[in-house]
Protein backbone atom coordinates (compact mmCIF):
# COMPACT_ATOMS: atom_id res chain seq x y z
CA UNK A 1 0.00 0.00 0.00
CA UNK A 2 1.50 3.28 -1.14
CA UNK A 3 -0.23 6.64 -0.87
CA UNK A 4 0.34 9.54 -3.25
CA UNK A 5 -0.63 12.50 -1.04
CA UNK A 6 -1.48 13.56 2.51
CA UNK A 7 -4.35 15.83 3.56
CA UNK A 8 -4.09 17.36 7.04
CA UNK A 9 -6.34 19.47 9.21
CA UNK A 10 -4.68 22.59 10.67
CA UNK A 11 -6.06 23.69 14.06
CA UNK A 12 -5.72 20.95 16.65
CA UNK A 13 -3.70 18.74 14.30
CA UNK A 14 -0.56 20.59 13.22
CA UNK A 15 -0.81 23.23 15.94
CA UNK A 16 0.02 23.37 19.64
CA UNK A 17 -2.75 23.47 22.22
CA UNK A 18 -2.73 27.29 22.16
CA UNK A 19 -3.17 27.28 18.36
CA UNK A 20 0.37 28.21 17.33
CA UNK A 21 1.84 26.21 14.46
CA UNK A 22 3.75 23.24 15.87
CA UNK A 23 7.30 23.73 14.59
CA UNK A 24 8.29 20.07 14.69
CA UNK A 25 5.18 19.19 12.71
CA UNK A 26 6.09 21.85 10.15
CA UNK A 27 9.64 20.50 9.93
CA UNK A 28 8.33 16.98 9.42
CA UNK A 29 5.86 18.05 6.74
CA UNK A 30 8.68 19.75 4.84
CA UNK A 31 10.57 16.45 4.56
CA UNK A 32 7.77 14.65 2.73
CA UNK A 33 8.25 13.84 -0.95
CA UNK A 34 4.55 13.73 -1.80
CA UNK A 35 1.96 16.55 -1.96
CA UNK A 36 0.56 17.77 1.36
CA UNK A 37 -2.86 19.44 1.32
CA UNK A 38 -4.12 21.52 4.24
CA UNK A 39 -7.83 21.21 5.10
CA UNK A 40 -9.61 23.62 7.41
CA UNK A 41 -12.95 25.07 8.45
CA UNK A 42 -11.34 28.48 8.18
CA UNK A 43 -11.40 30.83 5.17
CA UNK A 44 -9.34 30.18 2.07
CA UNK A 45 -6.89 33.06 2.54
CA UNK A 46 -6.04 31.68 6.00
CA UNK A 47 -5.44 28.21 4.51
CA UNK A 48 -3.33 29.59 1.68
CA UNK A 49 -1.24 31.68 4.08
CA UNK A 50 -0.64 28.68 6.35
CA UNK A 51 0.34 26.57 3.34
CA UNK A 52 2.76 29.22 2.13
CA UNK A 53 4.36 29.70 5.55
CA UNK A 54 4.86 25.96 5.96
CA UNK A 55 6.53 25.82 2.55
CA UNK A 56 3.77 24.07 0.59
CA UNK A 57 2.31 25.12 -2.76
CA UNK A 58 -1.07 26.41 -1.58
CA UNK A 59 -3.19 23.38 -2.44
CA UNK A 60 -5.93 23.62 0.19
CA UNK A 61 -9.45 22.71 1.26
CA UNK A 62 -11.16 25.53 3.18
CA UNK A 63 -14.58 26.40 4.63
CA UNK A 64 -15.15 22.75 5.58
CA UNK A 65 -14.91 21.61 1.98
CA UNK A 66 -16.77 24.51 0.36
CA UNK A 67 -13.64 26.10 -1.09
CA UNK A 68 -10.72 24.36 -2.80
CA UNK A 69 -7.73 25.41 -4.85
CA UNK A 70 -4.80 23.54 -6.37
CA UNK A 71 -2.09 26.15 -5.87
CA UNK A 72 -1.38 29.40 -4.07
CA UNK A 73 -2.21 31.85 -6.88
CA UNK A 74 -4.88 29.78 -8.65
CA UNK A 75 -8.54 30.79 -8.75
CA UNK A 76 -10.41 29.02 -5.98
CA UNK A 77 -13.47 26.87 -6.67
CA UNK A 78 -16.47 27.46 -4.39
CA UNK A 79 -19.49 25.19 -3.91
CA UNK A 80 -22.85 26.92 -3.52
CA UNK A 81 -24.40 26.68 -0.08
CA UNK A 82 -24.33 30.12 1.52
CA UNK A 83 -27.91 31.13 0.67
CA UNK A 84 -29.46 28.35 2.74
CA UNK A 85 -27.04 29.07 5.59
CA UNK A 86 -28.13 32.72 5.60
CA UNK A 87 -31.78 31.67 5.97
CA UNK A 88 -30.89 29.53 8.98
CA UNK A 89 -28.79 32.35 10.44
CA UNK A 90 -31.68 34.83 10.18
CA UNK A 91 -33.98 32.36 11.92
CA UNK A 92 -31.51 31.61 14.74
CA UNK A 93 -30.80 35.31 15.20
CA UNK A 94 -34.33 35.63 16.57
CA UNK A 95 -33.35 33.33 19.44
CA UNK A 96 -29.65 34.06 20.04
CA UNK A 97 -27.24 36.96 19.81
CA UNK A 98 -24.98 35.63 17.06
CA UNK A 99 -21.62 37.00 15.94
CA UNK A 100 -20.37 36.13 12.46
CA UNK A 101 -16.67 35.44 11.96
CA UNK A 102 -15.00 36.59 8.72
CA UNK A 103 -18.33 37.40 7.01
CA UNK A 104 -16.70 39.29 4.14
CA UNK A 105 -14.47 36.34 3.20
CA UNK A 106 -16.69 33.28 3.66
CA UNK A 107 -18.39 32.21 0.43
CA UNK A 108 -20.04 28.88 1.22
CA UNK A 109 -20.94 28.79 4.94
CA UNK A 110 -21.31 30.93 8.07
CA UNK A 111 -18.95 30.73 11.05
CA UNK A 112 -20.07 32.01 14.45
CA UNK A 113 -18.48 32.81 17.78
CA UNK A 114 -18.91 29.96 20.29
CA UNK A 115 -21.09 31.88 22.74
CA UNK A 116 -24.53 30.31 22.36
CA UNK A 117 -26.23 27.00 23.11
CA UNK A 118 -25.56 24.81 20.06
CA UNK A 119 -27.81 21.99 21.26
CA UNK A 120 -30.74 24.36 21.63
CA UNK A 121 -30.00 25.80 18.18
CA UNK A 122 -29.99 22.33 16.65
CA UNK A 123 -33.35 21.52 18.23
CA UNK A 124 -34.85 24.76 16.93
CA UNK A 125 -33.67 23.97 13.39
CA UNK A 126 -34.66 20.29 13.47
CA UNK A 127 -38.35 20.65 12.45
CA UNK A 128 -37.56 23.18 9.72
CA UNK A 129 -36.72 22.54 6.09
CA UNK A 130 -33.28 24.18 6.03
CA UNK A 131 -30.77 21.86 4.35
CA UNK A 132 -28.04 22.82 6.80
CA UNK A 133 -26.26 21.47 9.86
CA UNK A 134 -24.46 23.05 12.78
CA UNK A 135 -20.92 21.89 13.50
CA UNK A 136 -18.76 22.88 16.47
CA UNK A 137 -15.07 22.57 15.54
CA UNK A 138 -13.94 23.77 19.00
CA UNK A 139 -12.71 26.97 17.37
CA UNK A 140 -15.97 28.21 15.83
CA UNK A 141 -19.55 27.06 15.29
CA UNK A 142 -20.37 26.60 11.61
CA UNK A 143 -23.71 26.72 9.84
CA UNK A 144 -23.01 24.71 6.71
CA UNK A 145 -24.77 22.84 3.94
CA UNK A 146 -25.35 19.15 4.66
CA UNK A 147 -24.02 18.48 1.15
CA UNK A 148 -20.63 20.08 1.81
CA UNK A 149 -17.87 18.74 4.06
CA UNK A 150 -14.15 18.10 3.99
CA UNK A 151 -14.85 14.72 2.38
CA UNK A 152 -16.67 16.24 -0.60
CA UNK A 153 -13.91 18.85 -0.73
CA UNK A 154 -11.30 16.10 -0.90
CA UNK A 155 -13.17 14.31 -3.69
CA UNK A 156 -13.32 17.54 -5.68
CA UNK A 157 -9.70 18.49 -5.06
CA UNK A 158 -8.39 14.99 -5.79
CA UNK A 159 -10.03 15.12 -9.23
CA UNK A 160 -8.43 18.52 -9.86
CA UNK A 161 -5.05 16.99 -8.96
CA UNK A 162 -5.58 13.94 -11.17
CA UNK A 163 -5.79 11.66 -8.14
CA UNK A 164 -8.38 9.47 -6.41
CA UNK A 165 -9.45 10.31 -2.83
CA UNK A 166 -8.21 6.85 -1.84
CA UNK A 167 -4.71 7.95 -2.89
CA UNK A 168 -4.67 10.20 0.20
CA UNK A 169 -3.93 9.64 3.84
CA UNK A 170 -6.06 12.00 5.96
CA UNK A 171 -5.07 13.27 9.42
CA UNK A 172 -7.39 15.24 11.70
CA UNK A 173 -8.77 15.84 15.17
CA UNK A 174 -12.35 17.06 15.00
CA UNK A 175 -15.89 16.14 14.02
CA UNK A 176 -15.53 18.18 10.82
CA UNK A 177 -12.68 15.86 9.75
CA UNK A 178 -14.78 12.67 9.89
CA UNK A 179 -15.95 12.69 6.26
CA UNK A 180 -12.42 13.50 5.09
CA UNK A 181 -11.01 10.47 6.90
CA UNK A 182 -13.74 8.27 5.45
CA UNK A 183 -13.16 9.55 1.90
CA UNK A 184 -9.40 8.99 2.08
CA UNK A 185 -7.61 5.69 1.68
CA UNK A 186 -6.45 5.73 5.30
CA UNK A 187 -7.47 7.97 8.20
CA UNK A 188 -5.50 8.95 11.30
CA UNK A 189 -6.79 10.83 14.34
CA UNK A 190 -4.44 12.60 16.72
CA UNK A 191 -4.97 11.72 20.38
CA UNK A 192 -6.69 15.00 21.30
CA UNK A 193 -9.45 14.21 18.82
CA UNK A 194 -13.10 13.96 19.78
CA UNK A 195 -15.10 10.74 20.04
CA UNK A 196 -16.48 10.82 16.49
CA UNK A 197 -13.09 11.22 14.82
CA UNK A 198 -11.65 8.39 16.94
CA UNK A 199 -14.37 6.04 15.69
CA UNK A 200 -13.83 7.08 12.07
CA UNK A 201 -10.04 6.67 12.16
CA UNK A 202 -8.08 3.63 11.00
CA UNK A 203 -5.32 4.60 13.42
CA UNK A 204 -5.09 6.86 16.50
CA UNK A 205 -1.83 8.36 17.70
CA UNK A 206 -0.69 8.28 21.33
CA UNK A 207 0.54 11.90 21.16
CA UNK A 208 -1.68 14.98 20.92
CA UNK A 209 -1.80 18.04 18.64
CA UNK A 210 1.34 18.64 16.52
CA UNK A 211 3.25 15.88 18.30
CA UNK A 212 0.49 13.56 17.16
CA UNK A 213 0.87 14.76 13.58
CA UNK A 214 4.60 14.02 13.70
CA UNK A 215 3.86 10.57 15.14
CA UNK A 216 1.29 9.92 12.40
CA UNK A 217 3.73 10.78 9.61
CA UNK A 218 6.48 8.71 11.19
CA UNK A 219 4.05 5.78 11.49
CA UNK A 220 3.23 6.07 7.78
CA UNK A 221 6.91 6.21 6.85
CA UNK A 222 7.71 3.19 9.03
CA UNK A 223 5.00 1.26 7.18
CA UNK A 224 6.43 2.37 3.84
CA UNK A 225 3.09 3.94 2.93
CA UNK A 226 4.38 7.43 2.06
Amino acid sequence: MKFKAVVMDIDGTITCEKRELHLKAVEKIRTLKIPVVLATGNIICYARAASKLIGLNGTVIAENGGAVTVQYDATASFTEGLEECEKAFIFLSKHFKLTKLDPFYRKTEIALRRNFDIEKAEKLLEPLAFDVEIVDTKYAIHIKSKKINKGTGLVKLAAMMGLDPKDFVAIGDSVNDVEMLKAAGFGIAVANGDEKIMKAADHVTTATFGDGAVEALEFLEAKGWI
